[in-house]
């Protein structure tokens, strides 16, 4: 390839990562401002960090997305476990599309319009909405992409090892648990990181599927926003987006761990 093809390539691969990060960048950036207008720079300062210490809605706001992300993270990584096992140890059971359909229809279902089917499911049942249904929506939201991640890596474990550990007088429930999950154990985590990121950066489902009292952090944001833009706000934005970066690190670290011990 020639050297004006190359740099043609560099030179693409920059200008889109320019157009993706430019703006998490100056977002970032400008929660350093020391001036109440976002859109002038006053120096650097971390005061408006220290600001989000006194506002109570924004930590309000923060605890119950953290609650709810871990909570909806752990059953539908649990949920999709079993739906993973369903599908992969099963065989070719009666209803076995409709249920693999059923699994896998949030992958390409508008958010919109699954936010809307909860809240109809929620009033028609006459449930009232607040954390509970939160959760629920969000485990249904993100279910599916535990799924996913759980279906590929019990695929790949080796099923001889099971049926080592079962001649040796372990019951199949023992020889999964003992044998199958530890060598699931990068994808279950990184499943879990998934959903919890997916759970917390969610705005469209929980316009939906909470009320009043359980109010979310990009609810909050969303909320806010629409009044003018803040300097916390630029604040809580970076802290989001630097948990969510740690978690998707986490997430690709626990899933390269394990290419290398499959190796």
């Amino acid at each position: 390839m020639s050297r004006s093809a190359n740099m043609l390539r560099l030179l693409t691969l920059a200008v889109g990562f320019v157009f993706l990060y430019a703006p998490i960048v100056i977002l970032a950036t400008m929660s350093f401002n020391a001036s109440r207008l976002v859109s002038v720079w006053g120096g650097f300062s971390i005061k408006w960090y220290a600001a989000l210490l006194e506002n109570g809605l924004l930590i309000e706001s923060a605890k119950i997305s953290l609650a709810a992300a871990l909570l909806s993270g752990a059953v539908a990584t649990v949920l999709g476990l079993l739906a993973a096992v369903a599908l992969a140890r099963f065989g070719s059971f009666r209803s076995r599309m409709l249920f693999f359909g059923a699994v896998h229809a949030p992958l390409v279902l508008p958010e919109v319009v699954l936010g809307l089917a909860l809240l109809s499911c929620f009033v028609a049942l006459g449930v009232g909405r607040g954390f509970a249904t939160l959760v629920i929506g969000h485990v249904t939201l993100t279910m599916c992409f535990t799924t996913v991640a759980l279906l590929s890596a019990l695929r790949g474990c080796d099923p001889s090892l099971e049926e080592a550990a079962m001649d040796l007088g372990a019951t199949p429930l023992q020889a999964f648990v003992l044998v199958a999950l530890p060598q699931m154990a990068p994808a279950l985590a990184s499943a879990f990181m998934l959903a919890f990121t997916l759970s917390l950066d969610d705005l469209v489902i929980a316009s939906f599927a909470t009320g009043p009292g359980a109010t979310t952090l990009p609810m909050r944001i969303y909320s806010q926003v629409r009044l003018g833009v803040s300097p916390q706000i630029n604040a809580i934005s970076t802290i989001l987006l630097g948990f969510v970066a740690l978690a998707l690190g986490l997430s690709a670290l626990a899933m390269q761990t394990g290419r290398r011990r499959g190796l």
